[in-house]
């Protein structure tokens, strides 16, 4: 059982922890309705919607290694067939009703294979410019047939009910999605550990070797194109469910970069890591919203920072300080705390820089200036009133960061091998995929 990473063999004791770990945080899921509210259960209805269409999407990109930059076609082409059966058993249809995801994943799991037939004869940076062109081509035709997928005012529709299951609480429909999302994950988990996941796999390290071993590798990523398309149009299906609505705004480019920095923050070589990206950038998003109207800019500057100082995840340091302690060493506590420490003053400072210069580009910054004759008035950050011109504010800002800086010396220098890196691996993939 490899429950870090795919070179991490766990041990029997590290096993029947990850197991009680998880069954804890299952049961704490399922128990979360009794002593949260209900805005933090909504929250974690978008939480399970997310994380289950960053695994579909990480089963591409982690596993097979092709990474697509036009995935919201089939979450949201899933969002729409399901909407449309919605509709159906609304007017009479006897579909049962706890089984809606399974159409969206069905309709995003057949034009994934046409789909990924035409995109996986290339790989690398081919593959992805394919699926950004199949994606606009999708958008083009949902936006020009709107008697079907309803246009900009999109299509509404109710949750049935059904047997025993009303579906009309939020309760409800956070159980729904967070048993479908559990059962997604497991199915993915025993995708990974066969045969076929092996071979997938293989492909990404090396697929001249797969083919020599009489595999078609073609077909083999056809399918993990079409799976991945599946379980993210029942991600779709979800949140067409949850909704009671879908329209066009689903097919844009956006939700393709969500579930890439979801995929990215959390780490694509563990398996649970996209599940920790959606968790953290979903809440983020659902609570930083309403107190900042930054909140994308701060997205951005951590998926940089993420992709520059931990290219492997949040989930990937995890993984790191495990290894380091399994080898028998000691983790460094006072680097840790040095760059903990860092980290949080250089947060600090960001965000007064943002927030200033953000309130005094506001038109109502220049209306307040003239209504009060102070020609640079105060700006409230943190619930404290700084003074944009005052040399104490832009003193104590620039120290913030002189500070930070400097414990994060040592955390330079692998940024900067990381960037060329990076840099290394996009100019030579082109070569790797034609």
């Amino acid at each position: 059982m490899q429950y870090l990473s795919e070179n991490h063999q766990s041990t029997d004791r590290e096993k029947i922890f990850i197991l009680l770990l998880l069954v804890f945080l299952v049961v704490g899921l399922f128990a979360l309705p009794y002593f949260a509210d209900m805005a933090f259960i909504n929250a974690m209805v978008l939480v399970c919607i997310a994380a289950l269409y960053a695994m579909g999407y990480n089963l591409l990109w982690g596993q097979a290694g092709l990474i697509s930059f036009g995935h919201a076609t089939y979450f949201a082409f899933g969002a729409s067939c399901t909407i449309m059966m919605m509709a159906g058993i609304e007017g009479g249809s006897s579909f049962p009703t706890p089984f809606l995801p399974l159409v969206g994943g069905a309709a995003s799991f057949l034009i994934g294979i046409v789909a990924g037939w035409f995109a996986t004869i290339r790989t690398g940076v081919y593959f992805a410019m394919i699926t950004v062109a199949i994606t606009e081509l999708a958008r083009a035709i949902v936006q020009r047939w709107d008697t079907v997928f309803g246009g900009e005012a999109g299509i509404t529709s109710i949750r049935t009910a059904w047997g025993p299951f009303g579906f009309q609480k939020l309760i409800d429909v956070y159980y729904f999605t967070l048993v479908w999302t559990i059962i997604c994950i497991i199915l993915l988990w025993f995708l990974q550990k066969s045969p076929v996941g092996m071979v997938i796999r293989g492909i990404r390290e090396q697929e001249e070797r797969v083919r020599f071993l009489g595999y078609d590798a073609h077909a083999l990523k056809t399918l993990v194109f079409a799976i991945s398309a599946g379980v993210s149009g029942m991600a779709g299906g979800l949140l067409a469910f949850t909704n009671e609505s879908t329209n066009v705004t689903l097919y844009e480019g956006a939700y393709s970069t969500t579930v890439l920095i979801n995929t990215v923050i959390g780490g694509a070589g563990v398996f649970l890591g996209p599940v920790v990206g959606a968790t953290l950038t979903t809440l983020f998003g659902y609570y930083i919203a309403n107190l900042t109207f930054h909140w994308l800019l701060y997205m951005g500057l951590l998926f940089i920072v993420i992709v520059v100082c931990a290219p492997r995840g949040i989930t990937g340091l995890g993984v790191d300080a495990v290894m380091h302690i399994r080898s028998g060493a000691r983790l460094p506590w006072r680097l840790i705390c040095k760059q903990i420490l860092g980290w949080l003053l250089l947060s600090i400072g960001s965000v007064m820089i943002i927030e200033m210069i953000g309130a005094v580009l506001q038109p109502s910054y220049g209306a307040l200036a003239r209504s009060s004759g102070v020609a640079w008035p105060p700006v409230n950050v943190f619930g404290i009133n700084w003074s944009p011109s005052s040399p104490l504010t832009l003193s104590g800002i620039a120290l913030i960061f002189v500070v930070a800086l400097v414990l994060l010396r040592d955390t330079a220098s692998s940024a900067h091998r990381n960037v060329l890196k990076l840099a290394g691996a996009i100019v030579q993939k082109p070569e790797a995929g034609s």
